[in-house]
């Protein structure tokens, strides 16, 4: 893919975390999220600024990279519109550990509820698996071979020949036997003429599951086992068990997965990839904003802000794998602020989110290009999801601009939620179809203006009915 820019033209950049070829451009990366997000160019060129930014302070000493804080990102505009998305997108483009996380899940220390630290235990967890899976790909050939000599011992189990009074010379006969014997069963092993063939292996019994528990000063501490404690009381046993060669391929590979790959060090590069390139992303945060006004949520609500805002600044974090510090991981926060405004937070935190965006509502034009433009615009969803059933399935430019067209109304004249609604309309306009799809293969179905109008027409009479069903 090349990107042209005002008579240039850009290369593709090779998406590979922690390399040169990796640091996007802000245009490459406004570039991706075009290809998934319709419009929202503000946004789109803040959250690109911040990204690049990152890649900048890693090419600054030390000293003075750690003196520069995230540029955190307030996006401001109703819900549907493509803020969760464009962080999302934002993330995956980068294989940062991505969390989202609504601010009203937290309560005030000392309340009932989850408490901020444990956002930053969730984000760690998540990095945990990221880098586990790349290990386990880099590993996966050696996995996978070492699995196959374990099956071919099962099935041609390996005879003492110093115990035989036999000469030599039938001796190495008999093992050149068994070689060609093993290469010829190796060759149906991978071939699968073998799958069926019942073999007895050695399992460890289920470990316990995991314990959480909070305590009495408010710290969370989630997965901790008690097998990780007394390995040998839960977990340690194992038993043996007669499986089918598919199934016990899968049991070794997950054994050998788990020998070859070293946890301490995908402990290690989690905490430092969760440290320089994690993004939180905190829906909901107008739900929190408000001053104190000495009773009532009010109160819990700045609790909240006052429990993010030394998380947000920069803290360590005490996790199961170590202590995280929170300094240089990008916030991005979100919310509608119908009600509340961003001035209703408290100074501090207002001060820690020094970009601000307002998402603009979506517009009938905008729901066109999201129906037909996008990667994975819901045109194409619907299309392959029926081709499966061998329908298939042609939408007229007529029908999408009415679909299009509703969805705005009901937006409208119900509550808006923005490109969500696109999902209730299709899958109405899309009902009948999808259930008679097995009933109707190898046909081609055109959707028109009228069929949409059709399937639609007694929901949009009755406006109580549209609230409920659209």
């Amino acid at each position: 893919m090349a990107i042209e820019l005002e008579g240039k033209v850009l290369n593709e950049t090779k998406l590979v975390f922690g390399e040169p070829e990796g640091e996007l451009t802000p245009q490459q990366i406004v570039a991706e999220l075009d290809k998934y997000i319709i419009g929202q160019k503000a946004a789109k060129k803040a959250v690109a600024i911040a990204l690049r930014n990152r890649f900048r302070r890693r090419k600054l000493p030390p000293e003075l990279g750690d003196e520069i804080a995230p540029k955190n990102i307030l996006m401001i505009g109703p819900t549907g519109v493509g803020k969760t998305e464009i962080s999302r997108r934002l993330a995956k483009l980068t294989s940062s550990p991505f969390l989202k996380i609504e601010a009203s899940r937290f309560t005030e220390v000392g309340y009932v509820g989850r408490d901020v630290e444990s956002m930053i235990r969730d984000l760690v967890r998540i990095a945990v698996d990221m880098v586990k899976q790349e290990k386990i790909k880099e590993i996966e050939a050696k996995a996978m071979a070492n699995v196959e000599e374990k099956l071919l011992d099962l099935l041609l189990p390996g005879r003492s020949l110093a115990n035989r009074r036999q000469e030599p010379r039938a001796a190495d006969e008999e093992q050149k036997e068994m070689l060609k014997t093993r290469e010829r069963l190796r060759r149906q092993l991978r071939s699968g003429q073998l799958d069926e063939r019942m073999v007895e292996i050695e399992v460890k019994e289920r470990p316990a599951p995991p314990f959480e528990f909070i305590s009495s000063n408010g710290f969370e501490e989630i997965g901790v086992q008690i097998q990780e404690i007394l390995p040998g009381m839960f977990g340690g046993k194992t038993k043996k068990r007669r499986v089918k060669i598919k199934e016990a391929r899968e049991i070794l590979l997950e054994d050998e997965e788990k020998r070859l790959v070293d946890m301490d060090q995908v402990s290690r590069l989690a905490i430092e990839r969760v440290e320089q390139s994690g993004i939180i992303f905190l829906d909901e945060l107008d739900k929190v904003a408000g001053r104190e006004s000495g009773v009532g949520p009010d109160v819990s609500r700045e609790g909240v802000q006052r429990d993010l805002l030394p998380i947000i600044e920069g803290t360590t974090v005490n996790t199961r794998y170590g202590l995280v510090k929170t300094d240089h991981i990008l916030f991005i926060a979100a919310g509608a602020f119908h009600v509340t405004k961003p001035s209703d937070l408290i100074p501090e935190l207002q001060g820690r989110f020094p970009i601000r965006v307002e998402l603009s509502p979506l517009t009938r034009e905008d729901f066109v290009r999201i129906l037909t433009e996008t990667e994975n615009a819901l045109i194409k969803q619907y299309r392959a999801l029926l081709a499966t059933e061998g329908v298939e399935v042609e939408f007229t430019t007529e029908a999408i601009d009415e679909i299009a067209a509703i969805a705005e109304k009901v937006n409208q004249e119900a509550e808006n939620i923005g490109a969500r609604r696109l999902h209730t309309v299709m899958e109405k306009v899309m009902e009948e179809i999808s259930f008679e799809a097995p009933n109707l293969a190898d046909r081609k179905i055109v959707i028109t203006r009228e069929y949409v109008q059709k399937q639609l027409s007694e929901i949009l009479k009755d406006q109580d009915l549209r609230k409920f069903i659209l």
